[in-house]
């Protein structure tokens, strides 16, 4: 069991690590045309592993991956927009809130009821506040919401298009889809910046680091672990990037902050917790 608790962490380092990288592209490529890289690179090495073209879909199939794919796209996008203005801890913390909400209405027993007080107490100690000094960005906790509202999406979607294919299939034509969707928000944005040949390599880095290892290394840990295991550790996941964020970007919280996020985590583990009975 700790060989695959220990690659679960080490995948949610990865991608917490490669969202670190992106932030420091946006200079270079912006937020919409690193999303579009990271989308692009990632279907790419999908593509290359799964090869979908050898497959059949059918048009109901072919439609539920369009949505899902949609929903990862947009939640990609939504998050690298908050990532340009809030640290990259409270960013993974309040997108958190989509899944974590899903779950909670999902299951609605009377505990859900503490742990969506609990998970509303974080956001409020992280909403924007009077003092310039520990103001969090409204605009950037907006574009988490909405990140975190995609990610429910996803998650539902998700659920559907992989009912009855391979989970690689799946998620590569998905990506694929992901990568078209947001593909004009980046022309539109960003054209200019994708012309410039020296963000390529970081381009390819970020989706590696953000999609291709760690989706690998879920994929082992999920089927070598109980679901409850990997739910409650995946609820760790705000509490990693806030320290990535510390170590590579040094992007300093406040104790309310910290507070916030554990809230959040706590919320998380009580609801993966519950789900897993």
């Amino acid at each position: 069991m700790f060989a695959p608790i220990a690659l679960l962490i080490l995948a949610m380092i990865s991608i917490q690590t490669g969202a670190s990288f992106a932030k420091n592209l946006f200079p270079l490529a912006g937020a919409a045309g690193a999303t579009t890289l990271r989308l692009v690179f990632a279907s790419a090495i999908l593509l290359m592993i799964w090869r979908p073209w050898k497959a059949t879909f059918t048009k109901p199939q072919m439609k539920h991956l369009f949505v899902y794919g949609a929903s990862l796209g947009l939640m990609n996008l939504s998050f690298y927009f908050a990532l340009e203005r809030i640290p990259l801890g409270l960013a993974v913390t309040l997108e958190f809130v989509g899944p974590l909400s899903l779950a909670i209405l999902s299951s609605r027993q009377k505990i859900d009821f503490f742990w969506a007080f609990l998970a509303g107490l974080g956001i409020y100690m992280v909403m924007p506040q009077t003092d310039p000094a520990h103001a969090t960005d409204a605009l950037g906790m907006i574009y988490a919401l909405i990140a975190g509202l995609f990610w429910a999406f996803y998650i539902h979607f998700g659920q559907k298009a992989g009912k009855d294919l391979h989970g690689g299939l799946a998620a590569t034509v998905g990506m694929c889809f992901a990568a078209l969707v947001v593909l004009p928000f980046s022309l539109v944005i960003d054209g200019p910046k994708l012309l410039n040949p020296s963000i390529l390599p970081m381009g390819l880095f970020v989706g590696v680091l953000s999609s291709a290892i760690p989706y690998s290394l879920e994929m082992y840990s999920l089927k070598k672990m109980p679901t409850k295991t990997f739910g409650i550790l995946m609820s760790l996941e705000p509490a990693v990037a806030s320290l990535v964020g510390l170590i590579f970007l040094g992007e300093l919280l406040t104790l309310t902050q910290w507070f916030a996020i554990g809230c959040v985590v706590i919320a998380s583990l009580g609801t993966a917790y519950e789900r897993a009975k």
